[in-house]
This record gives C-alpha cells, sequence and structure tokens, in this order.
C-alpha cells in the first residue's frame, strides 16, 4: 500500500470466508450490504469473473434508481481475492468516473474467528486520493464494510 495514493480499510468478519464470498458474488446479498443504508442498492450486472461487470445503481425512495457505480472485474481469485475498477466500464469502454478513478483490491482470508477483510482503494495520483478523503472514504467504504459484517455475520447464525 502506497500512503500517497491508497485508501483502505480493514476488518474481521464474524463469519466463514465462503459466507463472506458469497455476499459478494451473489447479486441479491450484494444489494443488502453495498451502499450506505438507507440508500437502497439493485445491482443491474454482477459477473464477478475477470472481464465481468459490475453495474449498480441506487435510490434514496425505492423508486427512483441513479447509476451508482460501472465498472470492470480486473482479477478474481475465488475465495481470496477481487479487484475491480471504474477506470473502464462494463463493455470496456475507457471512462471518466465521477467522483473519483479509482481501483479496489478486496482480500478475504481465514482467522480462527471468522475473515480477515481488507480493502485497499488505489488512486492514480495524491489529489485523487486527497478528494476520495474528502468525500468520505472511510465513512462510505467504512459503513458499508460494516453492513457487510453485520448481513455475513447474520447469514453464518442461520
Amino acid at each position: 500500500m502506497n500512503p500517497d495514493l491508497d485508501l483502505a480499510v480493514e476488518r474481521v468478519i464474524r463469519a466463514p470466508r465462503a459466507v463472506v464470498w458469497a455476499a459478494w458474488t451473489d447479486p441479491a446479498k450484494f444489494e443488502k450490504w453495498w451502499v450506505p443504508a438507507p440508500t437502497l442498492c439493485r445491482v443491474e450486472q454482477l459477473d464477478v469473473r475477470p472481464g465481468g461487470a459490475l453495474v449498480t445503481r441506487m435510490s434514496d425512495d425505492g423508486i427512483d434508481f441513479v447509476p451508482q457505480l460501472d465498472a470492470a472485474f480486473l482479477v478474481v481469485d475465488e475465495l481470496e481475492r477481487i479487484v475491480f475498477t471504474n477506470a473502464i466500464d462494463s463493455s470496456w469502454r475507457p471512462s471518466r468516473p465521477e467522483p473519483v478513478l479509482m481501483t479496489a483490491e478486496i482480500t478475504f482470508a481465514d482467522r480462527p474467528d471468522g475473515t480477515d477483510y481488507r480493502i485497499i482503494v488505489r488512486h492514480g495520483d495524491p489529489a485523487s486520493r486527497a478528494l476520495h478523503a474528502e468525500l468520505g472514504f472511510a465513512d462510505g467504504w467504512g459503513t458499508v464494510t460494516k453492513q457487510l459484517a453485520s448481513f455475513a455475520e447474520a447469514e453464518a447464525g442461520r
């Protein structure tokens, strides 16, 4: 991790790695935690494979959904790592996403008490990293990580 270019979130999720992985790869589960509540998420495409699409929409009222993310998966190592970017969109066209261009790497590792879950979001320059931090990276990604943990822990308890 480069502290001048990258932002990170780490958390222990008290659920098996397979449960956390399923929350990332099943569209119905992904919608439950991907955007900070009470905003709602709709998955348009979730094709978790290298070259696959990640397209989501969000809504504050559950009626009108607006674009949230149009990205492509670069690396998918089952149960271990997911890497996606919004530098290219779901149709593999160069993109200029707002508010920042980024590549996110999510890793999953077994722990005796659950899953070690880590996110590194990489930016192309210090200004983009600073903007993302200023816009609330810690709150946004922190909140959805907390929501993922709550969801996965509840799923594991079933």
